[in-house]
């Protein structure tokens, strides 16, 4: 009972924010979801309650979410809020570039050709395979015996 009590004193209590006037977008890549408000700010990321490098262990997620920011030449004047749900890292920092370049479309359509041509605006559709029936994965066979 005492270790469980520790870990609950050890946990970070969620930052809260306010995003009033803001702009919301969803952002979607494999199975992760990411509902993403951005305001004008100071290039401040928070996902879940936490800041992006809490989140975010990779310093190549960390680069990819920010990407859409520096294609537009604002790095630092807009703050996101961001919940995702689903997915692992990858796929959770892919639905939230998808989400954030939605969003900054909707700030300025001008960016839109920008963000366009580098296809942050455009959901990536790929997808993990289904398992086939007499099949061990989706395209791999059992081990074959000739004799």
């Amino acid at each position: 009972m005492e270790q469980s009590a520790a870990k609950i004193t050890t946990k970070k209590p969620k930052i809260k924010l306010d995003f009033t006037d803001s702009k919301y977008a969803t952002g979607r890549r494999k199975k992760s979801i990411a509902k993403i408000w951005v305001k004008k700010g100071t290039g401040k990321i928070y996902v879940n309650g936490r800041t992006m490098d809490d989140y975010f262990t990779s310093g190549a997620h960390k680069m990819q979410i920010t990407r859409p920011f520096e294609i537009i030449n604002q790095a630092t004047s807009f703050d996101v809020r961001c919940s995702v749900t689903g997915g692992g890292h990858t796929g959770q920092a892919g639905a939230m570039v998808h989400g954030i370049a939605k969003a900054l479309i909707l700030f300025d359509s001008e960016n839109r050709s920008v963000l366009k041509t580098e296809k942050l605006n455009t959901r990536d559709s790929r997808s993990v395979e289904r398992k086939k029936p007499g099949r061990r994965k989706a395209r791999r066979s059992f081990q074959f015996s000739k004799r």
